[in-house]
């Protein structure tokens, strides 16, 4: 009896990992997005969400957002990429999947060009949005910035981006190419954060019905940019992990002293704005190849995420 049901284990074992290895792209999308959905239902039926469950929640730094939405964040997008990596390529496809977490050596540009030039057009944009109304930034905020990016880099930078870019986007644009890789990615990163709506992170349960919209389309947007800047810099993970906390930083510590009458449904949409801009303006320059050679496109005839 103990053969038979190892064996029915180790049969459904490798069942899985062959259906892994078959549809890497749609193991990781689904893992990644079904294992943060449920490590974050706690949360989002607390008080601090929906209010159904009476569970307390740890406020850190003034709120609960990070004990709620960590845990899920960490559980979801690169454990699901560490899994399905593991599975697919072996010890070779790991360690070629961290190198690019330590691929800090790119020019100097880049680095002005993202912690100066996000909070700069972020700022430039609102203050058209707000319509010149603007205050200088508190020393509080000045101070609490680069900690803040600090620790964006390690919750949110380090959480999410290993999977949806250092994971996700190389598999995607060798087989759609970088425009279409990015309008692929770009729809499930934001479907990925649509439960926390239904929180505190979101602004549940005052916020208007356009701020997840005005999100999607930040997020669509915002990919294109972020695929840009990952060819350019050699797929450089630090870089887009900058660039990508250092919108939520900017947003969260800078934004909200210096445009005290903008509303967050407002800040939304004016970066959604600003990313719409720069993406058309990339997509312009680059003929819609955003850095990506044609040369390493899989010949696949295969259909949509596998």
């Amino acid at each position: 009896m103990t053969t038979i049901i190892e064996g029915t284990r180790t049969r459904r074992g490798g069942g899985m990992r062959i259906l892994i290895r078959q549809h890497p792209l749609a193991a990781f999308f689904t893992l990644a997005t079904g294992t943060s959905w449920i490590a974050w239902l706690p949360y989002i039926l607390s008080p601090h969400g929906l209010g159904v469950w009476n569970l307390h929640v740890p406020e850190l730094l003034g709120n609960a957002q990070l004990a709620g939405v960590l845990p899920g964040a960490d559980l979801g997008p690169i454990a699901a990429a560490f899994v399905v990596t593991a599975v697919t390529d072996g010890r070779a496809g790991l360690r070629q999947w961290a190198a690019r977490l330590f691929r800090w050596r790119v020019a100097w540009y880049w680095y002005v060009g993202v912690i100066v030039g996000v909070p700069a057009v972020l700022i430039v944009s609102s203050a058209v949005f707000s319509g010149g109304s603007v205050v200088a930034p508190s020393m509080l905020a000045l101070v609490a910035y680069l900690p803040g990016m600090v620790l964006q880099m390690l919750t949110t930078g380090l959480a999410e981006e290993p999977g949806w870019r250092d994971f996700a986007l190389p598999r995607l644009q060798r087989r759609f190419g970088a425009l279409r890789a990015s309008l692929v990615l770009g729809p499930l990163w934001g479907l990925w954060h649509l439960p926390l709506f239904f929180s505190d992170w979101g602004g549940w349960p005052n916020a208007d019905w356009t701020r997840p919209l005005y999100f999607m389309g930040f997020c669509v947007v915002f990919t294109i940019v972020i695929t840009w800047v990952f060819n350019r810099t050699r797929e450089s993970l630090p870089i887009v992990m900058l660039l990508h906390v250092g919108v939520n930083n900017t947003a969260s510590i800078l934004l909200p002293g210096m445009f005290p009458a903008m509303t967050a449904e407002t800040s939304l949409l004016t970066s959604f704005v600003a990313a719409t801009l720069a993406a058309a303006v990339l997509l312009v320059a680059t003929r819609g190849r955003l850095g990506f050679p044609r040369s390493e496109m899989l010949l696949d005839s295969g259909n949509g995420l596998r």
